[in-house]
């Protein structure tokens, strides 16, 4: 095994960081890991139980509530009330009747709302003097949410047309028919989003009385982390949530479903001997099977969690072997899903082109009993540990993510401190014990599994699928002016000003760019590479190219082989992922503060001697041409294929494209050629953020790439100026069996360094930049029930892109929605902007600017991001004041020049009748 022994990991931390540690652990150990260090648990007289944790470094707050609720708590007829009691909750309450989108949005914060089976949750950032006036938001919806028969109608539209957009995609078809058939009797076996019937039959008293019984503090976790002062933080949560409820009242452990149900368990429930066969419209088969697993506190779970990886978690893994190296799979993964009353092992793949289901599903079986059958190495039992730990410890480094654990561990676990027992007992597994669980929980007779066969597309097909948990685009309410919206604002100090602190820029001498930020408060390094070799590179003859080079840096060196490679970064738990966009390859990456040499060696070798075997490429060519199969037969993929072939005429890159014919047509030669001409150390920049020492990492960097050279020009594309349509110019394309439509609006228009850009942000955010507060999302979503989702956006960047709002509707309702968006867009460009919408535009921009910067990862990702786009990283400094500088003016004057509804695209992707 190829990773570093603790002594040695010991040793590179001393390196990088300069601080001495003491070595006292033996060198197989592994050393203690404590995620919890730092909580404080607080319950209040009500039951209301309160987890704090400061956490310096970035001046935000994340301020969470979790409500021991969800789907777990349904049975069928009432089974998605949870789901649609949490789209209730931003309806508004008698003391602030607006929409709390609105007053979140206002606030500049990043917050979003879950269900899932075992917990409702609302979620916050902000900046850290924002914090109170979250708390006494939460706190005023917890006790007096607005839930009457006119509110309840049109948010349960909302609801359904989430549904309507699972039902395009056939893999929740699948996986909603093998769970259902899976757990039968049980809550578990439920979708989380719920059924269209049941949804339809709630009235407004059953969704109250089941916001009466479980929105009080007995059944309610308050997370706050952050950068604050735990005593003046306890006493804000007691000023805005000590009055709430009953005093005297103790934390509810478990909560009972509302309606009487069976058992919850699913362990043991009686699986389908025969395969579930779905025949609907769709692009590729798939195959989705389910394993019945014990609860989350099982002494099995630390055994389950190393069976998983050890099943897959990389190349050297089982199932990638089995699967993906003999070329059967495209993709797919599994997830072990363990909750309060039971749990899952779920896998998920779809077979190669060429390949059937049933060829997928021996294989699978084959590679599971051999887990049954042979024990696995104990290399293998300690790299899946030190995956996990590691993976735990990058996973939470910013303050919501460390919140969200915290939550989900206190509610779902019973114990805020859950992640640290797993921890700790992960350190304790062995090979012995992962086939001892393989062989309980995963024997054939146990699952039940399921096979997707596509058939020919008819309109009106369909079906929805459970999730673990749902993602929500909010229904914003009524129209309401921005001055109305901050009349029910919480008071709060004024923030400081937002400050940037700027890297280190070291330029080696072949052209190679490095930024370094030292962050002490981090046991982690964050990396983020960037090399201009983009898919502005792509050719229509040669399409998909780029992304194949991109996704075979890690198929093989002239010193490392792909397994061994995956040996090297899986060894220490460091992460390394290239992915292709339109203007460059990106490459972000992590790892312990220890750890980073390997991350670099890895970096450093993928870069400078990457060979893209003849097998490699032809496992992820195949892999390619699947996924684009995949992407025609989605209604979002198509309208922007279209959009962009009917705004650029050929040859212009912004058009291209790759099809199943031009991957295809491609060669290892061509990778290989495009790599040697496009990965070069002039056009290349590497950002570190993390606890490392820079002297020593200059060093470092300098050692693995100072040898790197490029010969002659870097190559560069030419981006031809076109004009905007002449009139409204509209495309259909068709894709029959689908439940919603997909559009496009726009045309070509600015680049990063037009004057403009500035005030186009800020018309942009009042226009369609956030849905729950713009003018489109008011007008489009709220008054006329036309969308779910609706946005627009400026492709500002080092060269001009489109302008584009994008929306999904029912079909029928789509060109209501389409005139109703180009006249909103007419008459923002006509009559222009209130002063207090852009008043109110430019303080949401500051300060989910603030926000936005607090995670190392998205830190280092900006900073590699603007120098690739030409702009100096002092452009970060000055973008609060940029913002704040914008006028009314400014913005109307942009408005005008920037608009156009007489003169654009219309591109519609969708089932026949969505025209």
């Amino acid at each position: 095994m190829n990773r570093l022994p603790l002594t040695a990991a010991l040793s590179a931390l001393l390196l990088l960081t300069g601080s001495p540690l003491a070595q006292t652990a033996a060198p197989q150990a592994f050393a203690p890991l404590v995620t919890s260090a730092g909580v404080r648990q607080t319950i209040l007289s009500n039951g209301l139980t309160v987890l704090t944790k400061e956490v310096r470094g970035a001046p935000v707050v994340s301020v969470q509530v979790f409500y021991k609720i969800g789907s777990r708590n349904e049975a069928p007829g009432v089974n998605g009330i949870a789901h649609q009691l949490e789209h209730m909750m931003f309806k508004g309450t008698v003391d602030r009747p607006v929409q709390f989108g609105r007053l979140l949005g206002a606030l500049g914060a990043d917050f979003n709302a879950f269900t899932s089976y075992d917990q409702t949750a609302y979620h916050e950032t902000v900046q850290r003097e924002k914090a109170g006036a979250v708390l006494a938001l939460e706190a005023d919806r917890m006790v007096q949410a607005q839930i009457d028969e006119g509110k309840l109608a049109g948010e349960r539209k909302v609801v359904l047309s989430e549904i309507e957009g699972d039902e395009n995609d056939p893999q929740y078809r699948l996986s909603r028919a093998v769970q259902a058939a899976a757990f039968p009797t049980s809550p578990y076996g439920l979708t989380v989003g719920g059924t269209r019937k049941d949804i339809e039959g709630f009235s407004a008293d059953k969704v109250k009385a089941y916001y009466q019984k479980y929105y009080s503090p007995e059944y309610a976790t308050l997370v706050i982390v952050g950068d604050f002062q735990t005593s003046a933080m306890l006493a804000e949560v007691q000023k805005y949530f000590g009055g709430l409820g009953k005093p005297g009242t103790k934390p509810v452990t478990t909560s009972v479903p509302l309606v009487g149900t069976h058992s919850e368990a699913t362990l043991g429930s009686p699986a389908a001997k025969a395969p579930i066969v779905l025949k609907e419209p769709g692009a590729t088969p798939l195959l989705s099977a389910v394993y019945p697993l014990p609860d989350i506190n099982h002494p099995d779970t630390a055994a389950l969690k190393v069976l998983d990886f050890v099943l897959l978690s990389g190349r050297t893994s089982k199932l990638y072997t089995a699967l993906f190296e003999s070329g059967l799979a495209a993709g797919g993964g599994t997830s072990p899903n363990q909750f309060l009353n039971g749990g899952w092992y779920e896998v998920n793949f779809t077979p190669a082109p060429g390949k059937t289901v049933e060829q997928l599903d021996a294989a699978l079986l084959g590679a599971i009993a051999d887990v049954r059958q042979h024990p696995v190495s104990a290399v293998d039992v300690r790299q899946a540990i030190t995956q996990i730990r590691a993976s735990e410890v990058l996973g939470n480094v910013s303050v919501d993510a460390q919140a969200g654990s915290l939550g989900m561990d206190a509610t779902t676990a019973g114990d805020y401190r859950y992640t640290d027992r797993l921890l700790a007992a992960l350190t304790r597994v062995t090979p012995a014990d992962v086939q001892r669980v393989a062989q309980k929980y995963l024997a054939d007779g146990s699952r039940t599994v399921g096979y997707f066969q596509p058939t020919a597309a008819q309109a009106g097909a369909g079906g929805s699928a459970p999730t673990t948990a749902t993602q929500e685009a909010f229904n914003a309410g009524p129209a309401v002016d921005p001055a109305e919206v901050a009349r029910y604002l919480p008071a709060f100090p004024a923030p400081g000003s937002a400050s940037v602190t700027l890297p280190e820029q070291l330029k080696l001498p072949n052209g190679l760019t490095v930024f370094l930020l030292r962050d002490a408060g981090t046991p982690t390094v964050a990396l983020s590479a960037s090399v201009r070799a983009g898919r502005e590179f792509d050719t229509d003859a040669g399409a998909g190219l780029v992304d194949l080079v991109a996704g075979n840096l890690l198929s093989g060196t002239t010193t490392r082989s792909a397994v061994a490679l995956s040996r090297l970064l899986d060894g220490v738990g460091a992460q390394l992922s290239p992915s292709a966009s339109r203007f460059g390859v990106s490459i972000g990456g992590a790892s312990l503060s220890a750890d980073l040499p390997t991350l670099i060696e890895g970096l450093s070798d993928i870069l400078q001697h990457a060979t893209f075997p003849a097998d490699q490429f032809k496992l992820t060519q195949a892999r390619a041409i699947q996924a684009v199969k995949q992407a025609d037969d989605s209604p979002g993929s198509v309208a922007q294929k279209v959009f962009r072939k009917t705004v650029y005429p050929a040859g212009n890159p912004w058009q291209v494209f790759s099809t199943q014919a031009t991957l295809a047509g491609l060669t290892q030669a061509d990778l290989s050629a495009f790599y040697r001409a496009h990965y070069r150390p002039d056009t290349t920049v590497i950002t570190l953020v993390g606890n490392f020492d820079p002297t020593n990492v200059k060093a470092l960097l300098t050692q693995k790439f100072g040898s790197w050279q490029a010969s002659g020009p870097a190559p560069s594309v030419n981006y031809p100026v076109i004009s905007k349509p002449a009139g409204i110019v509209r495309a259909n394309p068709p894709l029959p069996g689908k439940t919603q439509a997909v559009t496009y609006l726009g045309y070509q228009s600015i680049d990063r360094a037009d004057p403009r850009y500035y005030a186009s942000l800020v018309l942009n955010q009042v226009l369609g930049g956030d849905t729950l507060s713009s003018r489109l999302g008011t007008e489009l979503r709220d008054k006329q029930g036309l969308t779910y989702g609706v946005s627009s956006g400026f492709s500002a960047g080092r060269v001009a892109g489109p302008f584009i709002v994008s929306m999904q509707t029912n079909p029928a309702d789509t060109e209501k929605a389409v005139q109703a968006a180009l006249s909103l867009i007419g008459k923002v460009r006509d009559e222009g902007l209130s002063e207090t919408e852009v008043s109110t535009a430019k303080n949401t921009l500051t300060s989910q600017f603030t926000v936005g910067l607090s995670n190392p990862a998205a830190l280092a990702s900006t900073f590699t991001s603007f120098y690739s786009d030409g702009l100096p990283l002092d452009e970060l400094r000055l973008y609060s004041q940029k913002v704040g500088a914008v006028t009314l003016a400014q913005v109307n004057a942009a408005a005008k020049s920037l608009l156009d509804p007489q003169n654009i695209v219309v591109v519609t992707a969708g089932p026949p009748s969505a025209k």
